[in-house]
């Protein structure tokens, strides 16, 4: 029945092409990107999960 409705629509072959053409362009920027972005952007994205702008607590030195 599938394979009926498939042969039927007129140009589908043209839809696996396209997305493998989105695909690879999406790559292209990614790698793209990765090579063109500031090192000190990526630190500090790198840093964020880490910082949640609390201060960090010191040990009170009076404790043993």
């Amino acid at each position: 029945m599938y394979k009926e409705i498939l042969r039927n629509i007129d140009n589908i072959a043209i839809w696996p092409v396209l997305s493998f053409v989105i695909f690879f362009l999406f790559f292209l920027l990614m790698l793209w990107w990765i090579f063109s972005v500031d090192k000190s952007y990526l630190d500090e994205m790198e840093d964020k999960p880490l910082h949640d702008g609390t201060h960090p607590q010191t040990a009170n030195p009076n404790l043993k």
